[in-house]
């Protein structure tokens, strides 16, 4: 029988929460606005770890600042992390821009559009009749 939660299910959400933290205080750069971490996928031997995340901005320029500003933190972010969780290895951090937010935004608006038009077409051809 599996397990509802693996290891390193668990261990990903653990370092969500912890890396959150750290980049909402720790991280004082200006280039970085508003990081929001939305999703960590660890490797099954915990030795590497993709972080997706989300800025306020939505200028591509910025984002690749940002995350170039991040991923030449990582060393710092790793240390820091090291000492906030239980475990013997901490897995080296790559920053990745999350777009599944940016993609919701564009299909909402998308199928809302749709609505409208539909509505629109409905209400013009119950005006005809």
């Amino acid at each position: 029988m599996k397990k509802e939660f693996s290891r390193t299910d668990r261990f990903s959400q653990q370092m969500q929460r912890e890396i959150a933290m750290i980049l909402q205080r720790e991280i004082k750069d200006p280039r970085v606005v508003m990081p929001t971490v939305s999703d960590v996928e660890v490797s099954k031997d915990l030795a590497y770890a993709k972080v997706f995340v989300t800025f306020l901005q939505d200028d591509e320029e910025q984002v690749k600042v940002a995350l170039k500003v991040l991923n030449e933190a990582s060393g710092y972010i790793r240390s820091l992390l090291g000492k906030r969780i239980k475990s013997r290895i901490t897995p080296d951090l790559r920053f990745v821009h999350d777009v599944s937010l940016l993609e919701g935004i564009r299909m909402a608006k998308l199928v809302r559009e749709a609505r409208e038009r539909d509505e629109s077409k409905q209400d013009e051809s119950n005006n005809k009749e």
